[in-house]
């Protein structure tokens, strides 16, 4: 049948059909964030209970102010690649958190997890191209409250790593010896413990690198490659703040809270300002329009003379 005539036999479908083209991409973002209602309001619930940190509601707001940045120039015929993934991914979250028949449900971290990717894909169908894609899934992935998660699963670790990181720093002025996460420095116990494990550093120099690539129009290319970068920085940075703090330590001048904290920040600042500036992309030559012309004279804010050759 051909479109004439099923708009000539059945008018009214042609006439919703093109009501639903006509939604606004607003509109769809708002149904699918509906949709997902019950991975938001277990997010909420984990936040509120003391299970995670609310940082993930730092870059649900970094997504927000993207959007309102670019409603003007949303688009209104969607990218179908992305928002099939969208609507797969929208179907997958919500069988993954109830289940069906015999496939069981999941933890509501891994459900959660399809959502917000589900959510990224949703947007990046209207968003203009010019946006980069993995920054806007990483801020989606970031959202997630995975802070506690990722401290009992890769805390350890990363602290044997600073503790053995900081015995080499170290060894050239003390006597150090590791066991497991704990330094013995010139007889001192010191504990790496939970804090010093730079989680919480983690995260922030990632969400760094996501929304200033964002803000800088940094492409996937570019952010990938810069990915590794923010991974030195991050361990680097919690390398060097634990080492300091386990020197003074270990001189018997253990740092006061306020100065603990302080250091704490100040490193925590330097490795996020070195992250922002590792992901704005250098500028090889000037734009187009700055580029000289020959043969024409221009003088800013005065007039264009062409000279004859």
């Amino acid at each position: 049948m051909s479109l004439a005539a099923l708009a000539y036999r059945h008018p009214r479908l042609v006439d919703w059909g093109i009501h639903i083209d006509r939604v606004p991409a607003a509109g769809w973002l708002a149904l699918q964030f509906a949709a997902l209602a019950p991975t938001w309001a277990w997010m909420v619930r984990r936040m509120r209970d003391g299970s995670d940190d609310p940082l993930g509601l730092l870059a649900l707001a970094a997504l927000a102010a993207l959007a309102w940045q670019c409603r003007r120039e949303l688009r209104a015929a969607p990218r179908l690649g992305w928002l099939s993934l969208a609507g797969a991914g929208t179907v997958l979250a919500t069988l993954l958190r109830t289940g069906l028949g015999a496939l069981p449900a999941l933890p509501p971290l891994a459900a959660g997890l399809v959502a917000v990717l589900a959510l990224a894909c949703g947007l990046l169908a209207f968003l203009p191209r010019r946006v980069a894609a993995l920054p806007v899934v990483g801020l989606a992935v970031l959202a997630l409250p995975l802070l506690s998660s990722l401290q009992f699963y890769a805390g350890y670790p990363l602290r044997v790593v600073t503790a053995e990181a900081s015995r080499w720093l170290l060894a050239p002025g003390f006597s150090v010896a590791r066991e497991g996460s704990s330094l013995l420095v010139d007889g001192r116990l010191v504990i790496v413990d939970a804090p010093c494990s730079g989680v919480q550093m983690v995260w922030l120099g990632y969400f760094t690198a996501c929304t200033v690539a964002l803000w800088a129009r940094q492409g996937d290319h570019g952010f990938v490659r810069r990915l590794p970068l923010v991974g030195l920085l991050v361990l680097g940075g919690n390398i060097l703040r634990n080492s300091v703090l386990v020197a003074f330590e270990a001189v018997g001048h253990p740092l006061a809270p306020w100065a603990h904290n302080l250091f704490g920040l100040l490193v925590l600042a330097a490795v996020c300002g070195g992250i922002a500036r590792a992901m704005v992309p250098a500028r090889t030559g000037p734009e187009f329009a700055e580029r000289p012309v020959p043969g024409l004279i221009t003088a800013p804010g005065g007039r264009h003379v062409d000279t004859v050759s």
